[in-house]
Order: structure tokens, then sequence, then C-alpha cells
């Protein structure tokens, strides 16, 4: 299905994981207490999401995701998705790798906001930039780079 809101509860994070997927891109990621009332809980994707969750290595890099942020701000997650399962960076390093420069206050800024507004968290992995909030809770932030080994 090319379009809807996929959502299924998840025991390892204990709350829900929900999908928004439109023109078969992934445009919204969240962890909702639990999965919206007319959510569907059958997708591939999920099915992928739910198989890393149980410590299937899954890198997402093919999962197509629709960025509807500033250009400066895209940088900053384009890079992210570039870190490899199971490792974690700074966002020092984080902010070099978008071609940005970590002295300056407004790069550093724009690299936080991005983070903290990712509307696909697991899909560009903010979890995996270890001193900087990204858009996924906490909990599941530490809970995800404990699957991952990080």
């Amino acid at each position: 299905m090319d379009v809807g809101v996929f959502a299924r509860t998840s025991e390892r994070l204990d709350r829900a994981v929900e999908i928004g997927v439109a023109s078969g891109r992934v445009i919204s990621v969240s962890f909702p207490e639990t999965p919206p009332g007319d959510a569907d809980s059958d997708h591939p994707l999920l099915d992928r999401v739910f198989a890393y969750l149980d410590g299937e290595a899954d890198h997402f890099d093919d999962v197509a995701v629709a960025l509807t942020v500033p250009t400066d701000q895209r940088q900053v997650l384009e890079a992210i998705r570039n870190v490899p399962h199971g490792e974690t960076v700074s966002l020092d390093r984080v902010i070099r790798m978008a071609g940005l420069n970590p002295d300056e206050r407004e790069d550093v800024e724009t690299a936080r906001t991005a983070l903290a507004e990712n509307p696909v968290p697991l899909f560009v992995p903010d979890h995996r930039v270890r001193d900087a909030p990204g858009a996924a809770p906490s909990a599941v932030a530490e809970r995800l780079r404990a699957i991952e080994g990080a």
C-alpha cells in the first residue's frame, strides 16, 4: 500500500511504532503509547522494523523517505543516514558530514534543530548521534542504541 498510517505495538519499546506513508515514501515516524485506532498493523516496512527490533541488523538506507525540511536541515538528516548500524557519532561529526562548520553557532543550531525535528526517526537514525537530542523519545533512542549494540 502506498498511502496510509501503519502502527503496531512493540514490547521491546514498550510503546507503538507508527509510520506514515504517502506515494510510497515514509513521511513520518512516531512512537505513541498505543497505536491509533485507525492505523493498519500490516505493512512490509513494519515487518522490517519489528525484525530490526528483534535484533536483525538493518540500516534502512533503501527506505524512501520524504524530508520536507529546509535544505540546510536536510543536509544534516541525509548525513545521519550514512552512520552505520551499531555505531554512534558526535554532533560535531554530523555537522562536518553535512558540510557545515561545528565552530559556527548557527550551524550547530541548524543541526540540533534538524535532529530534534526529524520527521522520520529510525529511518534517519538520529539515535546514533550521542550528544544531541533526537526526535525519538529518549527511552526509545536508548533502546534502539542497545538493540544495535552501540
